[in-house]
């Protein structure tokens, strides 16, 4: 199978380990990683992020459940999926997020799919949509105007990740299918900026 990685500038690094604690055999990426066991690996069990923001995926393929790795350590599994709905205890595959500009930011959200209905605009965190006067839990659409953002299921950023992006799909993400392969819900409660 033949994947094309995007091309690095030296703007990210990720070291992981096939052991809890940073322990067992190391590996350095820099790049994209489709698949994990391509380098020796059944799953990562632990990671720390040196330069930029990652997105980490359950299965190879960058599928399944996603995870928003910013700069910092990740001793074992329960640092990146600790807080969403279910406990997974693999990442398989991972890339760089491009496009993450904390400072640029902007989001459109929008109450039904294909961009309808009422809508909110972002250049900040938001802990609680419903706090902010959103009606409901979900959200059908979202118009990425500039960087990344992580919208997550519950307020306080808990519950299952979505990540979004600016350079993905011209931004646009029109309905809940196209949130990520794992998105059953358009239940989003509060979303916040990917840190470089």
């Amino acid at each position: 199978m033949t994947h094309h990685s995007r091309s690095s500038s030296g703007l990210w690094k990720i070291v992981v380990w096939d052991e809890d604690f940073f322990q067992g055999k190391k590996h350095e990426f820099t790049t994209d990683c489709y698949s994990i066991a391509e380098h020796g690996f059944s799953t990562v069990r632990s990671c720390k992020i040196e330069s930029g923001a990652w997105a980490g995926f359950e299965h190879c393929g960058f599928q399944g459940q996603q995870f928003v790795l910013e700069r910092g350590e990740y001793p074992c599994w329960e640092a990146w999926s600790g807080s969403n709905a279910y406990h997974v205890e693999r990442m398989c595959s991972f890339r760089p997020i491009a496009c993450a500009d904390h400072r640029r930011s902007r989001l459109m959200l929008f109450e039904e799919e294909n961009f309808q209905g009422k809508r909110g605009e972002l250049s900040d965190d938001c802990p609680s949509l419903p706090a902010l006067g959103w009606d409901g839990s979900a959200v059908g659409s979202f118009l990425v105007r500039s960087g990344a953002w992580v919208c997550s299921q519950f307020p306080g950023y808990r519950g299952f990740q979505y990540l979004l992006e600016s350079d993905s799909r011209a931004g646009e993400y029109k309905h809940v299918r196209e949130w990520g392969s794992h998105a059953q819900t358009g239940q989003v409660q509060s979303i916040r900026r990917v840190q470089q």
